[in-house]
């Protein structure tokens, strides 16, 4: 005690002599004079401005000083004392930091540069959308009874030596939702249609159906009886009923995230294996609205061999029906050979209806479907009504048959024919074999059909009208899918472990294993329904939206739950102390923090900005080996009902581990305020400010955008990046944009309120930020002082409100010197990105994509990346230029049959990250993919999936908590924990002791700078080995199965190392013990 006594007093001792020291140098700065030799009031101003400024950074360094002789006395104390600062075993293992610090140069093993860097060569017979994009006029003359297309003519004897077979599909399109909600499209229509199903099908051997959405199937299926269930199992067993797809929805393709694609899939297919032992083999997807390579890549890595595509392109369609290539295999850009490959069927017509469906004249298809007989709700709009068939008309209205021809009265053609119901997977085993191919295998053998590279966005159905509104509409609900899936994906993982480690100790626990497991399986569901393309696509009725908001709200809150039960047992060090109150939970996620907080990573190891709610600013942080953390408090601007204060301090967590910082009231040098300054003089900014931190420089000169140049510290290159706002109105003509259609008016009108903005600009140790406020947008700009990710860009938060305007829409425009000519990139599903061309043959609207997770341009030096925490639309129309559209707000239907406009916005906060990066690669231009660094991946990671904090009350009986950290190790950097899901038992309806561990190797561009990231990890030429991976737990079993499970594949020689090639994603069937 006598030594602390000693060090304390020294430290004050010094902190007397420098803050001395401070005044006198201070006192003999001389004061500058105009040329007058008088001081002017400015000039007294800026050198008060300046001295303090001085004083503050000498401050800061005496704190600095204090605060490393108070952490000395701390460790001293430690040494002699027999109590310690946290409970005994709440220390991590090992000495010093928490984590090692991250190597200044990050290593990445050259094999694993080559994936990115290799030469593009064109198969010989292969099909690049780019080119044909190029190729193609996009007119649209009139193609007479085929409208988009062209005449079609026949001769009578083209078939007399092989007949033409006739696959006649029954399906049923039902929408988990659209202009009625779910549940009420249930109770009203689809119940009835399953139940009539069963009983047509049974009445006729040869009739045959085919089912997509396990949503509505999995409903049905708990609110039958036995018998009907073994009817059902029966007529899929004789082939009469065919489940196509097997997911939990027809997903939309163009804004959800691939997390969520495979889950809805899984879901639908683990529920299919359990109660039917149904394994799909074709994809149907007919309804969405443009289709996207990732999805036929998830149902190929999920073993079906087979799919089908509705909604392209008119001209594209055309195209490819002039060229006879609508039966193609799709294979993924970045696939050297053909293990991608998938046979994809895309129908010709506009629609997937009757009328477009039986042929090239929608007036002759129309007349046989019986939907729109006389006096029914809907009717053929060429004006030729069906007529019902009789006795007496039979013969006039259907094919007879003779001299082995069926001759077809309306058509007044006669030729040989094999007509037949069937189901999509009959048509494709027909397909197959009159091609020589595998029927029904995934084989494909010798191709018989062209390899088609590239997506199939932004889709036109006719005329303008490109798809590209639905990209935006209803941005708070996309943003709200973002949060649910980061939830559920840390419930699942925290969730997984638990069980592990309840198994290890070997006793019973209070654990709510059961319970947890319904509030997962709910919110898989959730999230899966969200996924349809009428409800992530922003597309449906009001009260249909708050449905599926009400969902997603609450599944955040059920996941919330799992998370903070299962972390409760995993910090616990007495285990058998674990109780579960659910109405009182150990540790909370509520806004309010008390004095603990712990702490969940993902996969990689991470030091990243915390921020919580506390009452008071005089708090002090520590970490689990007791040192005190620097911390920053903040004013929290928008609640003025609560007395709280926002603590920052940059936290340390292992991999998928947590940790355990303690906060304490009390001063504390190394926990600083910020400082702020407000701005508003007129119609212009009268105080020019500059903020710099690590790696960027932000200018805000005087106009009403304050992010002008940013600045690389590394080569002190500065570029021009600004960001401003731009309103889109729409189009005068009938057809106007709704929730579907983007139709403007005419190119965007930059955002120019009438009354000046307040500028806000805060300063701190941690990071500092400007926020500027106009009367439809709120934003803010941060820059991070962290050597690491975070510190690496430049987060931009736009709160938009315009729930005042009629018919406008506002983006984000962001201008910088970058000579990207017309191209620029955009990801899909944020699993691939896809080269984009900007084209002046194309209207406005034609040139916007979906972007879920970045879009970005280049030139030959440098790349400007923005990552999404959100899915929206974004273009290019400029060189150098990045549109994104924020919100949309449209006072009518743009007649796609949703029947209303877009009028229910909601202050939304859309959250990016800007990053500048100094490249060196050499990627082809005529390249069709591109990828993105691994700083740029770790960023959308930081981005989309923050931690996770916890708190829990620190009572006088408070239990002792420790770290958690299951890992020995990171995963390499390029590879992404995409899952670890628990499986549901077959015998009851709690978990198994099996998981799905669903992994993904991301490829990456090393063309980058691998220096001072702050990345904790390597890269390991896309090997693990899962035994030495973990610290506690081991691999009782591992297998490699289909990514959904369904199929399991041959083992692998050593099944401890997991392998994984350059974008491969691959499921393992696990079970920890």
């Amino acid at each position: 005690m006598k030594l602390s006594r000693q060090f304390t007093v020294l430290g004050s001792a010094i902190f007397c002599v420098v803050i001395f020291s401070l005044y006198l140098m201070l006192d003999h700065i001389d004061y500058s004079k105009n040329p007058n030799g008088e001081r002017n009031q400015n000039g007294q101003l800026g050198i008060l401005q300046d001295k303090i400024d001085h004083l503050e950074r000498l401050l800061a360094e005496n704190n600095e000083i204090i605060a490393n002789i108070r952490d000395s006395v701390i460790n001293l104390r430690e040494t002699v004392k027999d109590g310690k600062m946290f409970p005994e075993g709440s220390m991590s293992q090992g000495n010093g930091e928490l984590l090692p610090p991250a190597p200044a140069l990050l290593p990445i093993h050259s094999e694993d540069c080559q994936f990115a860097a290799r030469t593009y060569s064109k198969a010989a017979d292969g099909v690049q959308m780019l080119d044909v994009y190029d190729l193609l006029s996009f007119d649209n003359p009139d193609g007479g009874v085929w409208k988009q297309g062209f005449d079609i003519s026949y001769q009578d004897n083209e078939w007399d030596n092989e007949p033409l077979q006739v696959f006649v599909v029954p399906h049923s399109h039902n929408d988990p939702g659209w202009l009625k909600t779910f549940d009420d499209y249930y109770r009203d229509q689809t119940q009835h249609i399953l139940n009539n199903m069963v009983v047509k099908l049974h009445e006729d051997s040869r009739r045959k159906m085919i089912w997509s959405e396990i949503s509505y199937f999995s409903k049905w299926w708990d609110g039958i009886d036995e018998q009907k269930r073994d009817a059902v199992k029966r007529l899929i067993e004789s082939g009469q009923l065919e489940v196509a797809t097997g997911g939990w929805v027809m997903p939309d393709e163009a804004n959800a995230h691939y997390f969520a694609l495979i889950d809805q899939l899984v879901e639908g297919h683990q529920w299919l294996e359990r109660n039917l032992g149904v394994k799909p083999k074709t994809g149907w997807a007919v309804d969405p609205f443009g289709h996207s390579p990732t999805q036929a890549y998830l149902l190929r890595q999920a073993g079906l061999s087979n799919m089908l595509i509705q909604r392209v392109h008119y001209s594209v369609k055309k195209h490819f029906a002039s060229q006879k290539t609508l039966e193609f295999f799709w294979r993924q850009n970045w696939d050297q050979d053909s293990s991608s490959d998938i046979l994809c069927h895309m129908m010709p017509f506009y629609s997937y209806d009757v009328p477009h469906t039986c042929g090239p004249d929608p007036k002759i298809c129309c007349q046989f479907d019986f939907k729109r007989l006389p006096g029914g709700r809907i009717s053929c709009p060429w004006r030729i009504p069906p007529q019902a068939i009789t006795d007496n008309n039979i013969q006039e209205r259907l094919p007879s048959t003779y001299h082995n021809s069926t001759c077809f009265p309306v058509y007044r053609l006669c030729f040989s024919l094999q007509a037949q119901f069937g189901t999509i997977s009959d048509y494709f085993e027909a397909l197959r074999k009159s091609t020589g191919m595998d029927p029904v295998g995934m084989n494909v053998g010798q191709l018989a059909f062209p390899v088609l590279s590239g997506d199939l966005f932004t889709y036109a159905d006719r005329d303008d009208h490109y798809w590209s509104g639905y990209f935006t509409s209803r941005p708070f609900y996309k943003r709200l899918d973002r949060v649910l899936e980061s939830h559920l994906r840390a419930a699942e993982v925290l969730y997984s472990l638990t069980l592990a480690n309840i198994q290890k100790y070997g006793q019973p626990s209070d654990y709510p294993a059961v319970d947890n497991y319904k509030l997962l399986t709910e919110a898989r569901r959730n999230l899966g329904l969200f996924q349809h393309h009428d409800a992530i696509a922003g597309t449906g009725k009001d009260w249909v939206v708050v449905d599926y908001g009400t969902r997603l709200y609450h599944s955040i809150l059920n996941v919330k739950r799992v998370i903070v039960s299962s972390a409760h047992w995993l910090v616990l060090k007495d285990k058998p102390a674990y109780y579960h109150d659910p109405s009182n939970p150990f540790l909370q996620m509520d806004d309010v923090q008390p004095s603990q907080d712990n702490l969940w990573q993902k996969n990689q190891a991470r030091t990243s900005m915390v921020t919580v709610y506390v009452t008071t600013p005089k708090v002090r942080v520590l970490d689990a080996l007791g040192h005190v953390v620097r911390a920053q408090v903040s004013a929290v601007w928008n609640d003025a009902s609560h007395a709280a204060t926002d603590l920052s301090f940059v936290a340390q967590a292992a991999p998928l581990g947590l940790s355990v910082y303690q906060l304490m009231e009390g001063m504390e040098p190394r926990t600083e305020a910020a400082k702020y300054m407000f701005l508003q003089d007129g119609m212009k900014i009268s105080v020019c400010c500059k903020v710099i931190h690590l790696g960027m420089t932000l200018k805000c000169p005087e106009n009403i955008s304050c992010l002008q140049k940013m600045r690389l510290k590394e080569d002190d290159s500065e570029f021009l990046v600004k960001v401003e706002f731009a309103w889109y109105g729409t189009t005068s003509n009938k057809d106007k944009s709704g929730a579907y259609l983007f139709l403007p008016d005419k190119e965007a009108t930059i955002y120019s309120p009438s009354q000046p903005p307040v500028v806000r600009v805060t300063k701190g140790p941690l990071f500092s930020e400007v926020t500027t406020t106009f009367p439809h947008i709120t934003q803010n700009l941060r820059l991070y002082n962290i050597h690491g990710v975070e510190g690496q860009s430049v987060e931009i938060c736009n709160t938009v409100d315009i729930r005042g305007e009629i018919n406008r829409e506002i983006a984000m425009r962001i201008t910088s010197d970058l000579n990207s000519k017309d191209r620029f990139f955009t990801d899909l599903n944020g699993y691939q990105v896809q080269p984009r061309k900007t084209m002046a043959k194309l209207p406005l609207q034609a040139n916007f994509y979906p972007m879920t997770s970045m879009v970005y341009l280049q030139d030959s030096g440098t790349r400007l990346s923005l990552l999404t925490a959100q899915s929206l639309g974004a273009a290019s129309l400029k060189s150098g230029q990045l549109e994104v559209i924020m919100d949309r707000r449209l006072n009518q239907d743009d007649n796609r049959g949703l029947g209303q406009g877009v009028l229910d916005n909601k202050i939304t906060a859309n959250s990016f990250r800007l990053l500048l990066e100094k490249r060196s690669s050499a990627e082809e231009e005529t390249a069709p993919y591109s990828y993105p660094s691994l700083l740029s991946h770790m960023s959308f990671m930081y981005l989309n999936h923050p931690f996770i904090s916890m708190a829990v009350s620190q009572r006088s009986d408070a239990p002792s908590l420790i770290p958690y950290s299951p890992l020995s190790a990171s995963f390499p950097c390029d590879m992404h924990l995409v899952n670890l899901r628990a499986i549901q038992s077959k015998v009851w309806g709690g978990p198994s002791e099996q998981a799905a561990l669903i992994l993904h190797r991301k490829g990456f561009d090393c063309g980058f700078s691998n220096r001072n990231t702050g990345l904790l990890c390597t890269t390991t030429r896309g090997k693990i080995h899962l035994e030495k991976l973990l610290t506690d737990l081991k691999v009782k079993s591992i297998s490699h199965v289909s990514l959904s499970l369904m199929h399991t594949h041959s083992s692998d020689a050593n099944p401890q190392e997991i392998s994984l090639k350059p974008m491969e994603i691959r499921t393992y069937r696990l079970q920890l013990s």
